[in-house]
């Protein structure tokens, strides 16, 4: 976590001197879960994002204990039992968005390749998405699946029917010069 928290401070400095920095001011994290006998689907509004539009770097965190869920029960099985949260609070993400313009106006495809850590494993990812370029604010979506297992996230056999052996992230940044 310190070597992330030393790479977001220091695209932070480095954006400042160099670049345009942009940081979210609004966040929309969320994920789907399709299982045989339920769907599961949690929200987070506490996420934050620094992006550097000069050079395309990006770094992001999600507090993963700020998930929102339909049912409580849910929540404390997430947070205890498969995410572990009080040893895991974090999932980052540090890379590059490949494909941007910093000139360009309106939509442009992306693909952000970087290093993804969820649940204390990192994995090297290629997450398609947009940006869109709105007044002065910088609009980021994109969408992607996650295999738990990936992560080491276990699911007991007796839950398989709950709950899903992936999940569908969907992002949803809003982002303003500082």
């Amino acid at each position: 976590m310190l070597r992330f928290s030393v790479f977001f401070f220091s695209l932070a400095l480095s954006a400042g001197c160099f670049g345009q920095k942009y940081v979210a001011t609004q966040s929309d994290v969320s994920f789907f879960s399709h299982a045989t006998i339920e769907d599961i689907t949690a929200d987070n509004t506490k996420s934050s994002a620094i992006f550097d539009s000069s050079t395309g770097s990006i770094a992001f965190v999600i507090p993963i204990s700020e998930f929102r869920f339909a049912k409580a029960l849910m929540q404390e099985h997430f947070n205890e039992r498969y995410l572990e949260t009080e040893k895991f609070p974090k999932a980052t993400f540090q890379g590059k968005l490949d494909g941007y313009q910093h000139s360009t106006t309106g939509r442009q495809n992306v693909t952000a390749i970087g290093k993804l850590n969820i649940h204390g494993v990192t994995k090297d990812v290629s997450i398609p998405g947009t940006v869109v370029k709105q007044d002065n604010k910088i609009l980021m979506k994109s969408k992607f699946i996650i295999k738990l297992v990936d992560y080491k996230v276990t699911i007991p056999k007796l839950m398989w029917q709950k709950i899903a052996e992936q999940v569908e992230v969907s992002t949803d940044f809003t982002l303003d010069p500082q």
